[in-house]
Protein backbone atom coordinates (compact mmCIF):
# COMPACT_ATOMS: atom_id res chain seq x y z
CA UNK A 1 0.00 0.00 0.00
CA UNK A 2 1.16 3.71 -0.82
CA UNK A 3 2.35 4.86 2.53
CA UNK A 4 0.82 8.56 1.73
CA UNK A 5 -2.80 6.62 1.92
CA UNK A 6 -2.49 5.32 5.28
CA UNK A 7 -3.57 7.97 7.75
CA UNK A 8 -2.28 6.97 11.36
CA UNK A 9 -2.45 10.06 13.81
CA UNK A 10 -0.55 7.91 16.40
CA UNK A 11 2.13 7.57 13.80
CA UNK A 12 5.06 10.04 14.08
CA UNK A 13 5.84 9.72 10.72
CA UNK A 14 1.92 10.91 10.72
CA UNK A 15 1.99 13.94 13.67
CA UNK A 16 0.84 17.08 12.43
CA UNK A 17 3.47 20.02 13.49
CA UNK A 18 1.20 22.90 15.05
CA UNK A 19 2.46 26.35 14.13
CA UNK A 20 3.70 28.71 17.04
CA UNK A 21 3.42 32.51 17.32
CA UNK A 22 6.01 34.47 15.51
CA UNK A 23 8.58 35.48 18.15
CA UNK A 24 11.42 37.00 15.46
CA UNK A 25 12.14 37.39 12.70
CA UNK A 26 13.97 33.90 12.21
CA UNK A 27 10.92 32.81 13.96
CA UNK A 28 10.68 30.84 10.85
CA UNK A 29 13.63 28.96 10.69
CA UNK A 30 13.56 25.49 11.91
CA UNK A 31 17.50 24.25 13.31
CA UNK A 32 17.66 20.50 12.96
CA UNK A 33 20.41 19.19 14.14
CA UNK A 34 20.93 15.35 12.21
CA UNK A 35 22.35 12.42 14.75
CA UNK A 36 24.32 15.04 17.42
CA UNK A 37 26.53 12.71 19.40
CA UNK A 38 27.62 15.54 22.13
CA UNK A 39 25.10 17.18 24.72
CA UNK A 40 27.65 19.99 25.16
CA UNK A 41 27.15 20.66 21.08
CA UNK A 42 23.73 20.59 21.13
CA UNK A 43 23.65 23.12 23.87
CA UNK A 44 25.74 25.54 22.24
CA UNK A 45 23.83 25.56 19.41
CA UNK A 46 20.36 26.33 21.50
CA UNK A 47 22.48 29.28 23.02
CA UNK A 48 23.14 30.64 19.32
CA UNK A 49 19.64 30.25 17.92
CA UNK A 50 19.12 32.07 21.26
CA UNK A 51 21.45 34.82 20.41
CA UNK A 52 20.23 35.19 16.87
CA UNK A 53 16.11 34.96 17.45
CA UNK A 54 15.98 31.68 16.40
CA UNK A 55 13.56 29.50 18.62
CA UNK A 56 12.92 26.23 16.69
CA UNK A 57 15.07 23.28 17.42
CA UNK A 58 14.25 19.57 16.12
CA UNK A 59 16.74 16.88 16.60
CA UNK A 60 16.99 13.89 14.71
CA UNK A 61 18.24 10.07 16.20
CA UNK A 62 20.27 12.43 18.99
CA UNK A 63 23.04 10.00 20.53
CA UNK A 64 22.83 11.76 24.01
CA UNK A 65 19.46 11.24 25.74
CA UNK A 66 21.11 13.74 28.57
CA UNK A 67 21.16 16.41 25.74
CA UNK A 68 17.84 18.77 27.54
CA UNK A 69 20.14 19.31 30.36
CA UNK A 70 23.52 20.46 29.05
CA UNK A 71 25.36 23.72 30.45
CA UNK A 72 26.22 25.09 27.41
CA UNK A 73 22.89 25.96 26.93
CA UNK A 74 23.55 29.38 29.02
CA UNK A 75 20.47 31.30 28.52
CA UNK A 76 18.88 28.71 26.57
CA UNK A 77 17.60 26.51 29.09
CA UNK A 78 13.81 26.71 28.01
CA UNK A 79 15.27 26.58 23.89
CA UNK A 80 16.67 22.71 24.43
CA UNK A 81 13.46 21.90 26.81
CA UNK A 82 10.95 22.27 24.19
CA UNK A 83 13.21 20.85 21.18
CA UNK A 84 11.36 18.01 19.62
CA UNK A 85 13.01 14.88 18.73
CA UNK A 86 12.15 13.00 15.15
CA UNK A 87 13.38 9.39 14.24
CA UNK A 88 14.00 10.81 9.84
CA UNK A 89 14.53 13.80 8.41
CA UNK A 90 11.63 13.43 6.64
CA UNK A 91 9.79 14.12 9.52
CA UNK A 92 11.64 17.02 10.72
CA UNK A 93 11.27 18.94 7.66
CA UNK A 94 8.13 17.72 6.80
CA UNK A 95 6.16 21.44 7.14
CA UNK A 96 9.12 23.01 5.39
CA UNK A 97 9.02 24.27 1.80
CA UNK A 98 12.80 24.92 1.43
CA UNK A 99 15.25 22.61 3.16
CA UNK A 100 18.49 24.02 3.12
CA UNK A 101 21.90 21.34 4.35
CA UNK A 102 25.30 22.72 5.55
CA UNK A 103 28.13 20.38 4.09
CA UNK A 104 32.16 21.37 4.27
CA UNK A 105 32.16 19.77 0.84
CA UNK A 106 35.34 17.93 1.25
CA UNK A 107 36.02 15.45 -1.66
CA UNK A 108 32.40 14.60 -2.34
CA UNK A 109 30.44 14.38 -5.66
CA UNK A 110 27.46 16.17 -4.51
CA UNK A 111 24.38 16.25 -7.08
CA UNK A 112 23.20 19.22 -5.92
CA UNK A 113 24.19 22.86 -5.85
CA UNK A 114 26.23 24.56 -3.07
CA UNK A 115 26.49 28.02 -2.49
CA UNK A 116 28.87 30.25 -0.02
CA UNK A 117 27.34 31.38 2.83
CA UNK A 118 27.82 35.22 2.74
CA UNK A 119 25.13 37.99 2.39
CA UNK A 120 23.41 37.19 -0.81
CA UNK A 121 22.74 33.74 -0.12
CA UNK A 122 21.50 34.96 3.79
CA UNK A 123 19.20 37.65 2.18
CA UNK A 124 17.78 34.55 -0.21
CA UNK A 125 17.01 32.85 2.48
CA UNK A 126 15.77 35.94 4.85
CA UNK A 127 13.76 36.52 1.61
CA UNK A 128 11.77 33.40 1.94
CA UNK A 129 11.38 33.45 5.92
CA UNK A 130 8.93 36.17 5.25
CA UNK A 131 6.36 33.62 3.61
CA UNK A 132 7.51 30.20 4.06
CA UNK A 133 9.26 28.00 6.49
CA UNK A 134 12.95 27.29 6.15
CA UNK A 135 14.76 24.13 7.47
CA UNK A 136 18.52 24.29 8.27
CA UNK A 137 20.18 21.14 8.48
CA UNK A 138 23.41 20.63 10.11
CA UNK A 139 25.09 16.63 10.30
CA UNK A 140 26.70 14.57 12.98
CA UNK A 141 30.33 15.77 14.32
CA UNK A 142 31.78 12.51 13.31
CA UNK A 143 30.22 12.80 9.29
CA UNK A 144 28.17 15.38 8.94
CA UNK A 145 25.06 14.37 6.92
CA UNK A 146 25.12 11.97 4.37
CA UNK A 147 24.31 11.51 1.09
CA UNK A 148 20.63 10.08 2.16
CA UNK A 149 20.18 13.32 4.16
CA UNK A 150 21.08 15.23 0.94
CA UNK A 151 18.23 14.14 -0.78
CA UNK A 152 15.95 15.73 1.50
CA UNK A 153 17.61 19.50 0.92
CA UNK A 154 16.65 21.56 -1.69
CA UNK A 155 20.35 23.04 -2.09
CA UNK A 156 23.55 22.96 -0.18
CA UNK A 157 25.46 25.65 2.06
CA UNK A 158 28.71 26.22 2.70
CA UNK A 159 31.15 27.92 5.37
CA UNK A 160 33.69 29.14 3.65
CA UNK A 161 36.95 27.92 5.34
CA UNK A 162 40.51 27.72 5.29
CA UNK A 163 41.34 24.32 3.37
CA UNK A 164 44.17 23.03 5.98
CA UNK A 165 40.88 22.66 8.29
CA UNK A 166 37.66 23.22 6.35
CA UNK A 167 35.33 21.69 8.93
CA UNK A 168 33.79 23.56 11.75
CA UNK A 169 32.51 22.44 15.49
CA UNK A 170 29.04 21.63 15.54
CA UNK A 171 27.96 24.78 17.58
CA UNK A 172 30.17 26.88 16.07
CA UNK A 173 28.84 26.05 12.81
CA UNK A 174 25.11 26.94 13.46
CA UNK A 175 26.62 30.05 15.33
CA UNK A 176 28.17 31.29 12.33
CA UNK A 177 24.96 30.20 9.93
CA UNK A 178 22.39 32.31 12.15
CA UNK A 179 24.59 35.52 12.26
CA UNK A 180 24.81 35.61 8.22
CA UNK A 181 20.82 35.24 8.45
CA UNK A 182 20.29 37.65 11.38
CA UNK A 183 22.59 40.15 9.53
CA UNK A 184 21.13 40.17 6.45
CA UNK A 185 18.68 42.31 4.39
CA UNK A 186 16.29 40.26 2.94
CA UNK A 187 15.31 40.43 -0.98
CA UNK A 188 12.53 42.49 -1.48
CA UNK A 189 8.89 40.33 -2.53
CA UNK A 190 7.21 40.79 -5.15
CA UNK A 191 3.05 40.05 -4.40
CA UNK A 192 2.02 36.74 -5.58
CA UNK A 193 -0.43 34.02 -5.12
CA UNK A 194 2.68 31.83 -5.46
CA UNK A 195 2.79 28.99 -2.27
CA UNK A 196 5.23 26.84 -2.67
CA UNK A 197 4.50 22.77 -1.84
CA UNK A 198 6.50 21.75 1.59
CA UNK A 199 9.39 18.78 1.97
CA UNK A 200 6.69 17.04 3.13
CA UNK A 201 4.33 17.01 0.69
CA UNK A 202 7.07 16.23 -1.70
CA UNK A 203 7.83 12.89 0.20
CA UNK A 204 4.38 11.64 0.06
CA UNK A 205 4.57 12.40 -4.00
CA UNK A 206 8.08 10.26 -3.89
CA UNK A 207 6.85 7.30 -1.59
CA UNK A 208 3.64 6.64 -4.14
CA UNK A 209 5.90 7.48 -7.16
CA UNK A 210 8.73 4.91 -5.47
CA UNK A 211 5.62 2.61 -5.32
CA UNK A 212 4.22 2.62 -8.59
CA UNK A 213 7.88 1.72 -9.76
CA UNK A 214 8.30 -1.14 -7.64
CA UNK A 215 4.82 -2.79 -8.78
CA UNK A 216 5.59 -1.97 -12.24
CA UNK A 217 9.28 -3.65 -12.05
CA UNK A 218 11.24 -0.83 -12.96
CA UNK A 219 12.79 -0.83 -9.21
CA UNK A 220 15.08 -3.76 -9.28
CA UNK A 221 15.85 -5.43 -6.44
CA UNK A 222 18.43 -4.01 -4.35
CA UNK A 223 18.04 -0.81 -5.67
CA UNK A 224 15.38 0.75 -3.29
CA UNK A 225 17.82 2.99 -1.73
CA UNK A 226 19.11 4.93 -4.89
CA UNK A 227 16.13 5.13 -6.82
CA UNK A 228 14.93 6.66 -3.39
CA UNK A 229 17.09 9.03 -3.07
CA UNK A 230 17.04 9.82 -7.21
CA UNK A 231 13.10 10.42 -7.31
CA UNK A 232 13.40 12.52 -3.94
CA UNK A 233 15.48 14.80 -5.64
CA UNK A 234 13.47 14.69 -8.90
CA UNK A 235 10.30 16.00 -7.40
CA UNK A 236 12.53 18.92 -4.97
CA UNK A 237 13.72 19.54 -8.47
CA UNK A 238 10.31 20.54 -9.75
CA UNK A 239 9.51 23.53 -7.42
CA UNK A 240 6.28 22.52 -6.96
CA UNK A 241 3.81 25.12 -6.16
CA UNK A 242 0.79 23.58 -3.56
CA UNK A 243 -1.77 23.14 -5.98
CA UNK A 244 0.43 21.38 -8.81
CA UNK A 245 1.97 19.09 -5.63
CA UNK A 246 -1.55 18.20 -4.94
CA UNK A 247 -2.36 17.27 -8.52
CA UNK A 248 1.12 15.45 -8.90
CA UNK A 249 -0.45 13.81 -5.98
CA UNK A 250 -3.53 12.93 -7.41
CA UNK A 251 -2.23 11.32 -10.76
CA UNK A 252 0.56 9.38 -9.00
CA UNK A 253 -2.22 7.67 -6.87
CA UNK A 254 -4.32 6.53 -9.68
CA UNK A 255 -1.24 5.20 -10.79
CA UNK A 256 -0.30 3.18 -8.12
CA UNK A 257 -4.25 2.07 -7.89
CA UNK A 258 -4.54 1.04 -11.37
CA UNK A 259 -1.36 -1.09 -11.16
CA UNK A 260 -2.19 -2.56 -7.92
CA UNK A 261 -5.66 -3.73 -9.65
CA UNK A 262 -3.84 -5.46 -12.40
CA UNK A 263 -1.74 -7.27 -9.92
CA UNK A 264 -5.64 -8.85 -8.63
CA UNK A 265 -5.84 -10.26 -12.28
Amino acid sequence: MCAARASCPRNSSCRRIEPLPVLSELDGLVVVLVRPRNPLNIGAAARAMSNFGAHRLRLVNPFAAGFREAKSAVGASDLLESAEEFKTVAEAVADCALVVGTTAIRHRALQHPVHRLDEPTGATIRQRLQTERVALLFGSEKIGLTNKDFSHCHWLLNIPTKEKNISMNLGQSVAVCLYELARSTPIPTVASDFKAATAGDAEIITECLLEALRISGYVKPGTDEMFEKKARALILRFKLEEYDAKLLLGMVRQIVWKLRQGEKT
